[in-house]
């Protein structure tokens, strides 16, 4: 019985298997590049942040609002130092920036969106969920304004001292501002769940604004020596506060921050003035006359062009 065609031998199987160890094979797996530790550091606190931040959905949902609250404040404060860490070890990338965005979307707009709802929101029905989503979308307009934002190379230096409208994080912790009061032990209140629903919508405004926020990125850099051991204890006494009396100073810093927010748009409009006065006696300094060259060959004669 003669064997079908493609059961027959061949010469080409003579030929030898291709190694796969061959440097000059191209079929060889591909060897892992190594990347240095100063980079996976900062992604890694971020990735802790994304846990505190889902985690507090998922504790929201169950009542236990307050260990919710600890998840957003925890991922808030690995949000303020995994950037620091990154520049300060030089390990910042493409990769981190986008994955920080991610997480701050998740961590600043859709998990204090859902706290709300789970909490007073939900009374309001199909309005307290329409409430809770638009302040996530807010939160996620915001952070895609401030990476395009990043990239624009006619924004003035001095602009880096401010957000353009109030930051995701910030404007997390003051949205549950609302929750903060019912905790208080001093004086329980009990909000409206309309007023609620009024004041989130505001804070996912203020994100999505114009207005300009003093920014805290270029500050803490630098320490003179003689203010280490103070900046020591400082820290360490503003953390002991927070974990004994957290509801009294989530509270006084929600406030705060509110209240400092006029604050930033006066400083703001004082560099603006500042600018306008200089490119307005700019050419004053340069000289009030500069010559252009001749139109044409024929035109040898050099005219004065006044700059007014």
């Amino acid at each position: 019985m003669a064997l079908p065609e493609s059961c027959r031998y061949s010469p080409a199987m003579r030929e030898p298997l291709p190694r796969l160890f061959d440097p000059e094979n191209p079929f060889r797996p591909r060897r892992f590049r190594l990347i240095p530790v100063r980079t996976l550091l900062p992604n890694l606190i971020t990735l802790l942040a994304l846990c505190a931040g889902l985690t507090a959905i998922r504790l929201a949902a169950e009542g236990r609002f307050e260990w919710a609250l600890a998840g957003v404040v925890a991922a808030a404060l690995l949000d303020g130092i995994d950037g620091r860490i990154a520049r300060m070890m030089k390990g910042t990338s493409r990769f981190g920036a986008e994955l920080d965005s991610l997480a701050d979307f998740v961590n600043f707009g859709v998990t204090p969106g859902l706290i709300l709802y789970f909490w007073e929101l939900h009374e309001l029905k199909s309005a307290g969920w329409i409430a809770a989503m638009v302040f996530a979308i807010c939160a996620g307009l915001r952070l895609a304004r401030f990476n395009v934002m990043l990239d624009d190379p006619n924004r003035p230096a001095w602009a880096a001292n401010f957000f353009v409208g109030m930051p995701a994080p910030a404007g997390a912790i003051c949205a549950l501002l609302p929750i903060y009061l019912q905790f208080l032990s001093f004086q329980p209140i009990s909000v409206p769940p309309v007023l609620t629903f009024i004041y989130t919508l505001v804070i996912g405004g203020l994100m999505v604004s114009r207005l300009p926020v003093f920014s805290g990125k270029k500050m803490g850099t630098r320490v003179p020596s003689e203010m280490v051991l103070p900046a020591f204890v400082l820290a360490v006494a503003l953390f002991a506060l927070l974990v004994s009396y957290p509801w009294e100073m989530l509270t006084l810093a929600s406030v705060a921050f509110l209240v400092t927010l006029p604050l930033g748009w006066l400083s703001y409009q004082r560099h603006l003035r500042a600018d306008v006065r200089a490119a307005a006696a700019a050419p004053q300094a340069e000289g009030d006359v500069r010559y252009t060259p001749p139109a044409s060959a024929d035109d040898r004669t050099e005219r004065p062009t006044r700059l007014n």
